[in-house]
């Protein structure tokens, strides 16, 4: 059995990862290593999600849920940019996405 949060880290995360990668990599120019370091990945887990062979698949709902975390994924993007959030911030920038999706009967 496993928890709810077991769950969207498994699906959800690399999902919001995937989009705050691409935002950091074809938006501000940050090299693949650059955004795998911010975001607390590999280079190589990076390339997947510029490739789309990692992040995307089995998302429920996901023509839903794409423009929402869009939205916050270049919010967050532009706040590790600036420099304006921890590393304990970036963490909680997750929660924060999953319990916005739940709030709003996404997940």
């Amino acid at each position: 059995m496993s928890t709810s949060c077991e769950y969207i880290a498994r699906s959800y995360l690399p999902f919001y990862r995937a989009l705050v990668a691409k935002e950091l990599i074809v938006k501000y120019c940050y090299t693949q290593t650059q955004a795998a370091k911010k975001l607390g990945t590999t280079q190589p887990a990076i390339s997947q999600y510029l490739s789309s062979k990692r992040g995307h698949k089995g998302i429920p709902n996901y023509d839903e849920i794409l423009p929402i975390a869009k939205e916050m994924a270049e919010k967050l993007a532009k706040k590790i940019v600036k420099a304006e959030i921890s590393s304990k911030e970036l963490s909680e920038s997750f929660c924060d996405l999953c319990k916005f999706l739940q709030k709003e009967g996404k997940i």
